[in-house]
């Protein structure tokens, strides 16, 4: 059994679009809709080092309260961006992949294949069509 754990939001097509990508894997992840159930500080502050990137590189701007509360200020400090995103769930981008093979800000969708342990089964099409996979579970290069 693989274990992978999707921080999801249902409404989001990238995210939409990588939860399809892990099950063409054959793999049923652990989905956690992050709105309805945030992670603690201490996991979001996990999640982040794991992933390799900054808490501003995590923050969402579209279609949330970031103009709002001036959070595009250089000179806020990583704590105050994840005070942000503890504050407001909605802050923190999506989806985040947590898989044996690393933790990935999956933006664009295909972004999980690389921290996919398994291999696709066959053809995956994003929502908007564009081709991911061919029908033999190979990536499609741009």
């Amino acid at each position: 059994m693989i274990d992978i754990i999707i921080y999801h939001n249902p409404d989001c097509g990238t995210s939409r679009n990588t939860l399809a990508l892990i099950r063409n894997a054959g793999i049923e992840p652990h989905v956690v809709e992050y709105l309805k159930t945030p992670p603690s500080r201490a996991l979001l502050e996990q999640l982040i080092e794991r992933a390799g990137i900054t808490p501003r590189e995590l923050l969402r701007e579209k279609g949330t309260p970031y103009a709002e509360f001036g959070l595009g200020d250089e000179s806020l400090t990583d704590r105050a961006l994840v005070d942000a995103m503890m504050a407001h769930p909605i802050l923190i981008n999506r989806p985040l992949v947590v898989s044996p093979l690393g933790v990935k800000l999956c933006r664009p969708s295909e972004a999980v294949l690389d921290i996919l342990p398994a291999r696709q089964l066959g053809a995956f099409a994003k929502e908007d069509g564009e081709q991911v996979v061919d029908a033999g579970g190979n990536r499609v290069q741009a």
